[in-house]
């Protein structure tokens, strides 16, 4: 059983993260053009549609988003369930020759990013693919590093680090669970 640890983020402390996202992947780009945003489901696509609604309000441009089932890329198919449970993938655009930006709530090993690199490149040939999350706590397992995050937690092994979103969780904070040894 895990119990709570603390607080990292609550509903200001996300919000502010995101508008800063929103800031840095307009610069870093140098504007919206040729940008998609694809959220990994299943709290990076609230994610992706919050960061479409910043840049939206600071450029006054639509960016397209797409949510990205990556259940069948992942190494760890076996170990998750007997049948596993694949929802759908819905990029309604083509990815080829855009700046794709993957869009997560946590980055830890590494192993989830892969999958989605995997997913996004059997949906055709981006320009460049960037990654931003809202938590990155640390432990890769693999070379893959976020270009945008919105608050690094440094984290035991023992701990988990859980985002609530309204549109998932009915409720708006970050928070750091430790399990019992």
């Amino acid at each position: 059983m895990a119990r709570e640890k603390a607080q990292i983020l609550d509903k200001d402390g996300i919000r502010r993260s995101l508008t800063r996202i929103a800031h840095e992947i307009i610069e870093r780009n140098k504007g919206t053009g040729n940008l998609v945003l694809v959220g990994i489901r299943r709290r990076g696509v609230p994610l992706a549609e919050r960061l479409a609604g910043r840049i939206k309000d600071i450029e006054g441009r639509t960016v397209p988003v797409g949510i990205l089932d990556i259940t069948l890329y992942r190494d760890d198919l076996t170990t998750l369930a007997h049948q596993p449970v694949v929802r759908s993938t819905e990029v309604p655009f083509s990815v080829s020759g855009k700046i794709v930006v993957l869009v997560d709530d946590v980055i830890y090993t590494g192993r989830t990013v892969r999958a989605a690199l995997d997913a996004i490149m059997d949906l055709g040939r981006p320009k460049l693919i960037q990654l931003a999350v809202l938590i990155d706590r640390g432990h890769r397992e693999l070379p893959i590093r976020a270009d945008y995050v919105g608050k690094n937690v440094p984290t035991s092994s023992r701990e988990e680090v859980s985002v609530r979103l309204q549109e998932i969780d009915g409720e708006e904070r970050v928070v750091i669970l430790e399990t019992a040894e």
